[in-house]
């Protein structure tokens, strides 16, 4: 027995030395070409909000578009590869200190990143931002999705259309509620007008209103209504919960993607349509296969144009679904009424 331990023993040890001698094997890190970025991609922000990216390479650079979360389709700073990450920067401007009369006196830039990598046939990583005190690094994950070019412009003189649906009835707000009923609702209805007024009272505590939406969900379809903007107010119409169509007080103003009727910060209307502030005003919509047009108060502003990804706000990222049609809450008091959806039939 003592002789068959002792073989053992020695069988044990050489193994544990010949173990000690073997190198760790390394995988090689596998490159990930900036081919494989280019295009457009829908984001799914972590906590809900929606992105979107559009990478370019031009001649001598690469070149990106950005939409994250609210606001607009902005210009990045700069993007450019590593070996396994494409990293796009954005700056954000900070006042640091201010002088007696309120006028900045240090600035500074905060650049914070995106690390994109490649994920299958999708794309995921982390928005990267500096504290703004310096001390730290927060991160926000996302995901995305390839986004195909939208498909040809429609011939909407072949489009048929279904029975309309008359999204609201005159007297209260049956058939509509708030995204997040966690919020405050300023919409109500009055006098036959579907009213929100989300004040604000001096010196109190601010007040979160949410923004209304459809319980019925839609593809795609023409949607008419009247809309009325105090002066200096604003307010949004998105189409299946994705594509703002601007409503703001912008008469007299030049032409811009933020104006009245625009896609928002995506398609700038073509001649200036809007009315003064206080008038009622004529909207009519037709979203079809990723193309809108918009005729506001008789003139077509957007002739059938499409729409490359969602606008700041959107509720999800898949262009593909049908959604309901919202109204924004949280910015001004607005009036509408006679809203008429009329579904495109497929």
């Amino acid at each position: 027995m003592k002789t068959i331990f002792t073989y053992f023993g020695i069988v044990l040890a050489s193994l544990s030395i010949i173990s000690c001698n073997v190198k760790p094997k390394v995988e090689p890190v596998q490159k990930t070409e900036v081919s494989e970025f280019l295009g457009q991609w829908t984001i799914d922000i972590n906590g809900g909000s929606v992105g979107w990216l559009e990478v370019r390479q031009e001649k001598d650079y690469l070149d990106a578009d950005l939409l994250w979360g609210g606001g607009s389709v902005v210009p990045v700073a700069s993007v450019f590869m590593t070996d396994k990450y494409l990293i796009v920067t954005r700056t954000d401007n900070v006042v640091r200190t201010k002088d007696a009369n309120n006028t900045p006196v240090r600035t500074q830039i905060l650049t914070n990143w995106l690390e994109v990598q490649k994920n299958g046939d999708k794309i995921a990583g982390y928005l990267l931002h500096p504290k703004k005190d310096g001390k730290g690094i927060d991160s926000t994950a996302f995901s995305g999705t390839k986004l195909p070019a939208p498909p040809p412009a429609p011939d909407l003189t072949k489009v048929k259309f279904g029975a309309p649906v008359n999204l609201f009835n005159g007297k209260d707000l049956t058939g509509w509620r708030l995204i997040n009923d966690k919020q405050k609702n300023g919409f109500f209805v009055k006098d036959g007008v579907l009213t929100n007024d989300p004040a604000q009272i001096e010196g109190a505590p601010h007040v979160s209103y949410g923004n209304l939406r459809t319980d019925q969900e839609f593809e795609d379809f023409n949607l008419k209504l009247e809309v009325n903007v105090p002066e200096g107010s604003n307010s949004g119409v998105y189409l299946r919960g994705m594509y703002e169509v601007q409503v703001i007080d912008s008469y007299g103003k030049a032409l811009d993607p933020h104006n009245m009727g625009a896609v928002y910060s995506r398609i700038t209307p073509t001649s200036a349509a809007e009315k003064p502030a206080g008038s009622w005003q004529t909207m009519d919509i037709t979203l079809c296969n990723r193309h809108a047009t918009v005729i506001l108060n008789g003139v077509k502003i957007i002739d059938n144009q499409p729409i490359y990804g969602p606008t700041g706000g959107a509720m999800k990222s898949d262009v593909f679904t049908p959604g309901p049609i919202y109204l924004q809450g949280d910015h001004g008091k607005v009036y509408y009424k006679n809203l008429v959806l009329t579904p495109i039939l497929k």
